[in-house]
Protein backbone atom coordinates (compact mmCIF):
# COMPACT_ATOMS: atom_id res chain seq x y z
CA UNK A 1 0.00 0.00 0.00
CA UNK A 2 1.16 3.49 -0.81
CA UNK A 3 2.20 5.95 1.86
CA UNK A 4 -0.67 7.53 3.76
CA UNK A 5 -0.57 11.16 4.83
CA UNK A 6 -2.49 12.12 7.97
CA UNK A 7 -3.36 15.78 8.44
CA UNK A 8 -6.01 18.10 9.79
CA UNK A 9 -8.95 18.79 7.50
CA UNK A 10 -10.05 22.33 6.75
CA UNK A 11 -13.69 23.37 6.65
CA UNK A 12 -13.33 23.79 2.86
CA UNK A 13 -12.41 20.10 2.56
CA UNK A 14 -15.48 18.71 4.35
CA UNK A 15 -17.22 17.91 1.07
CA UNK A 16 -14.36 15.55 0.23
CA UNK A 17 -15.95 12.87 2.39
CA UNK A 18 -18.09 12.34 -0.70
CA UNK A 19 -14.99 10.68 -2.26
CA UNK A 20 -15.34 7.81 0.21
CA UNK A 21 -17.33 4.59 -0.02
CA UNK A 22 -19.14 4.41 3.36
CA UNK A 23 -21.00 1.16 2.64
CA UNK A 24 -20.89 -1.61 5.21
CA UNK A 25 -22.28 -5.10 5.44
CA UNK A 26 -23.67 -5.76 8.92
CA UNK A 27 -23.98 -9.45 9.65
CA UNK A 28 -24.59 -9.13 13.39
CA UNK A 29 -25.19 -6.16 15.67
CA UNK A 30 -25.46 -5.60 19.39
CA UNK A 31 -29.04 -5.15 20.63
CA UNK A 32 -30.90 -5.16 23.93
CA UNK A 33 -32.93 -8.37 24.11
CA UNK A 34 -34.91 -9.04 27.29
CA UNK A 35 -32.80 -6.48 29.15
CA UNK A 36 -29.47 -7.99 28.10
CA UNK A 37 -27.07 -6.85 25.38
CA UNK A 38 -26.40 -9.58 22.84
CA UNK A 39 -25.41 -10.11 19.23
CA UNK A 40 -28.33 -10.61 16.90
CA UNK A 41 -28.43 -11.49 13.22
CA UNK A 42 -29.02 -8.38 11.10
CA UNK A 43 -27.83 -9.42 7.63
CA UNK A 44 -28.04 -5.89 6.25
CA UNK A 45 -26.07 -4.09 3.55
CA UNK A 46 -25.90 -0.35 4.23
CA UNK A 47 -24.90 1.18 0.89
CA UNK A 48 -24.70 4.81 1.96
CA UNK A 49 -23.84 7.07 4.89
CA UNK A 50 -25.90 6.23 7.99
CA UNK A 51 -28.52 9.03 8.17
CA UNK A 52 -27.32 10.36 4.80
CA UNK A 53 -24.31 12.25 3.44
CA UNK A 54 -25.70 15.69 4.35
CA UNK A 55 -25.82 14.90 8.06
CA UNK A 56 -22.21 13.72 8.12
CA UNK A 57 -21.04 16.65 6.01
CA UNK A 58 -22.90 19.13 8.25
CA UNK A 59 -21.61 17.55 11.47
CA UNK A 60 -18.04 17.55 10.20
CA UNK A 61 -18.26 21.19 9.16
CA UNK A 62 -19.84 22.16 12.51
CA UNK A 63 -17.10 20.34 14.44
CA UNK A 64 -14.38 22.33 12.71
CA UNK A 65 -16.24 25.68 12.88
CA UNK A 66 -16.89 25.25 16.62
CA UNK A 67 -13.26 24.65 17.59
CA UNK A 68 -13.10 20.89 17.20
CA UNK A 69 -10.61 19.04 15.04
CA UNK A 70 -10.93 16.65 12.12
CA UNK A 71 -8.15 14.53 10.67
CA UNK A 72 -8.06 12.98 7.25
CA UNK A 73 -6.04 10.08 5.88
CA UNK A 74 -4.93 10.65 2.30
CA UNK A 75 -3.38 8.35 -0.27
CA UNK A 76 -0.37 9.75 -2.12
CA UNK A 77 -2.64 10.70 -5.03
CA UNK A 78 -4.54 12.92 -2.54
CA UNK A 79 -7.63 10.66 -2.35
CA UNK A 80 -9.39 10.81 1.03
CA UNK A 81 -9.36 7.33 2.59
CA UNK A 82 -10.86 8.15 5.97
CA UNK A 83 -11.51 10.81 8.55
CA UNK A 84 -12.18 11.26 12.25
CA UNK A 85 -13.51 14.26 14.11
CA UNK A 86 -13.52 15.24 17.77
CA UNK A 87 -15.69 17.95 19.27
CA UNK A 88 -14.22 20.62 21.56
CA UNK A 89 -17.22 20.95 23.89
CA UNK A 90 -16.78 19.29 27.28
CA UNK A 91 -19.57 17.44 29.05
CA UNK A 92 -20.02 15.02 31.94
CA UNK A 93 -20.48 15.20 35.69
CA UNK A 94 -17.81 12.85 36.99
CA UNK A 95 -15.34 13.19 34.09
CA UNK A 96 -14.49 15.76 31.43
CA UNK A 97 -15.58 14.04 28.24
CA UNK A 98 -15.20 15.15 24.63
CA UNK A 99 -17.10 13.46 21.83
CA UNK A 100 -15.47 11.52 19.02
CA UNK A 101 -18.17 12.63 16.62
CA UNK A 102 -17.23 10.61 13.53
CA UNK A 103 -14.77 7.98 12.35
CA UNK A 104 -15.14 6.53 8.86
CA UNK A 105 -12.81 4.63 6.58
CA UNK A 106 -13.62 4.05 2.92
CA UNK A 107 -14.65 0.42 2.31
CA UNK A 108 -11.62 -0.51 0.19
CA UNK A 109 -9.11 0.55 2.87
CA UNK A 110 -10.57 -0.90 6.09
CA UNK A 111 -8.57 -3.23 8.33
CA UNK A 112 -5.26 -1.54 7.51
CA UNK A 113 -4.72 0.48 10.70
CA UNK A 114 -6.06 3.76 9.30
CA UNK A 115 -8.95 3.97 11.76
CA UNK A 116 -6.68 3.30 14.73
CA UNK A 117 -4.23 5.99 13.61
CA UNK A 118 -7.02 8.55 13.12
CA UNK A 119 -8.50 7.67 16.52
CA UNK A 120 -5.12 8.10 18.23
CA UNK A 121 -4.60 11.49 16.56
CA UNK A 122 -7.94 12.57 18.02
CA UNK A 123 -6.90 11.16 21.42
CA UNK A 124 -3.73 13.32 21.28
CA UNK A 125 -5.87 16.41 20.67
CA UNK A 126 -8.20 15.49 23.55
CA UNK A 127 -5.14 15.18 25.84
CA UNK A 128 -3.98 18.65 24.74
CA UNK A 129 -7.42 19.95 25.75
CA UNK A 130 -7.02 18.23 29.16
CA UNK A 131 -10.02 15.98 28.67
CA UNK A 132 -10.28 12.91 30.91
CA UNK A 133 -12.01 10.66 28.38
CA UNK A 134 -13.29 10.42 24.85
CA UNK A 135 -16.97 9.54 24.54
CA UNK A 136 -18.28 7.56 21.56
CA UNK A 137 -21.72 6.65 20.29
CA UNK A 138 -20.56 3.71 18.24
CA UNK A 139 -22.69 2.02 15.61
CA UNK A 140 -23.69 -1.38 16.96
CA UNK A 141 -22.27 -3.56 14.16
CA UNK A 142 -20.20 -6.45 15.53
CA UNK A 143 -17.03 -5.37 13.66
CA UNK A 144 -17.36 -1.74 14.74
CA UNK A 145 -17.62 -2.61 18.43
CA UNK A 146 -14.79 -5.15 18.14
CA UNK A 147 -12.58 -2.41 16.64
CA UNK A 148 -13.25 0.01 19.49
CA UNK A 149 -12.71 -2.62 22.18
CA UNK A 150 -9.44 -3.67 20.46
CA UNK A 151 -8.03 -0.13 20.71
CA UNK A 152 -8.91 0.17 24.40
CA UNK A 153 -12.45 1.53 24.59
CA UNK A 154 -14.81 0.31 27.29
CA UNK A 155 -18.50 0.74 28.02
CA UNK A 156 -19.13 4.31 29.17
CA UNK A 157 -19.25 4.81 32.93
CA UNK A 158 -21.32 7.96 32.58
CA UNK A 159 -24.04 7.90 29.90
CA UNK A 160 -24.81 11.14 28.07
CA UNK A 161 -28.60 10.99 27.98
CA UNK A 162 -28.99 13.29 24.95
CA UNK A 163 -26.50 11.31 22.88
CA UNK A 164 -27.96 7.99 23.99
CA UNK A 165 -31.49 9.04 23.07
CA UNK A 166 -30.40 10.19 19.60
CA UNK A 167 -30.01 6.47 18.74
CA UNK A 168 -30.63 3.97 21.50
CA UNK A 169 -29.10 1.18 19.38
CA UNK A 170 -25.66 2.85 19.53
CA UNK A 171 -23.11 1.42 21.94
CA UNK A 172 -22.06 4.13 24.44
CA UNK A 173 -18.28 3.80 24.87
CA UNK A 174 -15.42 5.73 26.39
CA UNK A 175 -11.66 5.86 26.04
CA UNK A 176 -9.54 6.92 29.01
CA UNK A 177 -6.76 9.35 28.16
Amino acid sequence: MKNILYRKLTVEECERINEMNPSQYIGKAWRQVNGKRQLVEINYQDLDWPNGYEEHYSNLKETILSGGVAYGAFESNDKLLGFASINRKFFGNEFNYVLLDQLFITLEHRNRGIGKKLFMLCADIAREWNADKIYLCAGSAEETIAFYFAIGCKEAVEINKELYESDTRDYQLEYSL
